[in-house]
């Protein structure tokens, strides 16, 4: 990133990955109530400045949030009941029957339905004693973001008339969205698309609580933008011509990548690809709303799957793998360029892993996007490997433990690596292994990477019963939780001492003075 020729980089920070519905918490999924704001305490106290989440949509197939129904819209499951309680939106009584849920893991089964009856509950308070500043906020919040709630409330309570099916499979006169059949929908159930509208509005304004919470405590959100939508999604269903879809609204070509290393066959998305010159033809327009709504939610952006954006895997639909594709060019630096051009400086983490070529590192440097280093990927080969740390030629990187998509680190180390990888690890490390979670954030926080980032399952030392996503499943993934009591204060002051031994975290001032008298340099000790 440049500006009158001065490359803006992230400050030297250190962060922790955790998804809201990893929360603990009484009902059935982390949410945005008081196990949030005890959360960012945490991350305070422990000299964190980054509180890396997922995407924040309302999830679809498999429970994933990389599966959304919306772009732009928030996940329901995510209000608090306790809030609304506090608010006067649910009684009491309401929660008093909390079904006995699991508080180690997400049951959504369970938990879904429960939650939606609860959120159907508040919607009938909410009519009949919501005050006039309720009602005016949640007639404002329709107002303002009517180009994309209109379209979501009324694909929501359509999916919710058909029993949840996917929308091409409704009446062709809606799934096509004739005129007529929107108006007469509009109608039939103006009341369901109120309440989908009303559930958004309890997100945002739950989610806007916390952001101001967190900002008070020098801390930023880094959150996640998904190249590719789902196809049973309301941005799909409202903006079909930009993507390859035949005359019934299924895909003709799907996203995903070739066979590699890790898959003999590839991997099969199945999400409906862009039409980006019908996107390049009015400047972008859906990608530079997507990032506005986005940059609203967060303050730093991981854009997932960046070498999609150079070329991409497109492979006919149908398909019983992933073999049978072709590289196809993407946008390249021409949709940076236009959202640079509205948006100023992009404060992007390109999600550069797998398997990248010069192209894709050109565009990713043109605009100095920082890329991702994965240390569970630094000891596969030899002391050239491009993962481990003294190979970083930059700052202007973003160092992580593991992913979401990686199991623990402890989990990593026991089972999912090989013995060569153990042994080299160890010899790295100089560690003999009995704490190879903490011996892999130490490693991050030592490197010259501006940003190191370590999932709370590694902080904890979990194995890989708390892996949080396997990307070859297809259910089963994203229900990982921690339990409450697990953020100690220990914990705390031992993440804070290591945050400040590598500059990660302001030093006691103390500790400035000392150095400050002695002749030497806060750090030369």
């Amino acid at each position: 990133m440049e500006d009158g020729g001065v490359t803006l980089r992230f400050p030297r920070s250190c962060g922790i990955l955790l998804h809201p519905t990893s929360l603990a918490g009484p009902y059935g999924i982390g949410d945005l109530g008081d196990a949030a704001y005890r959360f960012a305490d945490f991350l305070a106290e422990s000299g964190q400045t980054i509180w890396q989440v997922l995407p924040l949509g309302p999830t679809g197939y498999g429970d994933s949030p990389y599966q959304c129904f919306s772009a732009f819209a928030g996940n329901p499951l995510l209000i608090s009941p306790h809030r609304l309680l506090a608010e006067g939106l649910l009684d009491a009584a309401d929660l008093a029957e909390t079904p006995p849920f699991p508080a180690k893991q997400v049951d959504y089964g369970r938990v879904i339905p429960w939650k939606w009856a609860l959120l159907h509950r508040s919607y009938q308070l909410f009519q009949t004693r919501a005050t006039r500043a309720q009602q005016d906020e949640l007639w404002a919040f329709c107002e303002r973001n009517a180009a994309w709630l209109d379209d979501y409330a009324l694909f929501m309570a359509l999916k919710e008339h058909h029993g949840g099916g996917v929308w091409t499979a409704w009446d062709r006169a809606i799934a096509t969205r004739q005129a007529a059949a929107l108006a007469y929908w509009r109608d039939k159930l103006a009341d369901a698309i109120q309440e989908q509208r009303y559930r958004q509005w309890l997100f945002f304004r739950q989610w806007s609580a916390l952001k101001t919470y967190v900002h008070a405590r020098g801390i930023r959100f880094l959150g996640d933008i998904p190249i590719f939508l789902a196809h049973d999604s309301a941005d799909v269903w409202a903006n079909p011509h930009l993507f390859y879809l035949d005359e019934a609204g299924e895909p003709t070509v799907v996203a995903g990548v070739p066979p590699d290393y890790f898959s003999a066959t590839g991997q099969l998305w199945g999400n409906p690809l862009y039409r980006w010159e019908v996107l390049a033809s009015d400047g972008y327009a859906w990608w530079l709303a997507r990032f506005r709504a986005v940059l609203e939610l967060v303050d730093l952006i991981r854009l997932d799957h960046f070498r999609g954006f150079e070329a991409y895997w497109e492979i006919p639909a149908g398909s019983p793998t992933a073999e049978t594709g072709r590289w196809v060019p993407g946008p390249g630096a021409d949709l940076f360029r236009h959202l640079k051009d509205k948006l100023g400086e992009l404060p992007i983490v390109a999600e550069d892993l797998g398997v990248i070529t010069p192209a894709v590192e050109a565009l990713r440097d043109e605009f100095a996007f920082p890329g991702m280093k994965v240390l569970q990927f630094a000891f596969a080969s030899d002391a050239a490997n491009p993962f481990l740390p003294h190979n970083y030629t930059t700052p202007n990187c973003v160092v992580y433990t593991g992913t979401h998509d990686n199991d623990t680190a402890l989990g990593w180390f026991r089972s999912s690596s090989t013995p060569a990888e153990r042994s080299y690890a160890l010899r790295y490390l100089g560690t003999d292994g009995t704490d190879i979670a903490w011996d892999l954030i130490r490693l991050a926080y030592a490197s010259v990477a501006d940003m190191a980032i370590a999932p709370l399952q590694d902080v904890l030392r979990l194995d890989s019963a708390a892996r949080m996503n396997y990307p070859s499943r297809p259910g089963g993934n994203w229900t990982w939780r921690y339990e409450e009591g697990a953020l100690t204060p220990e914990l705390s002051r031992r993440l804070l001492a290591l945050a400040q031994s590598y500059g990660r975290a302001p030093w006691p001032e103390r500790q400035k003075e000392l150095a400050a008298s002695s002749g030497r340099q806060p750090g030369n000790v």
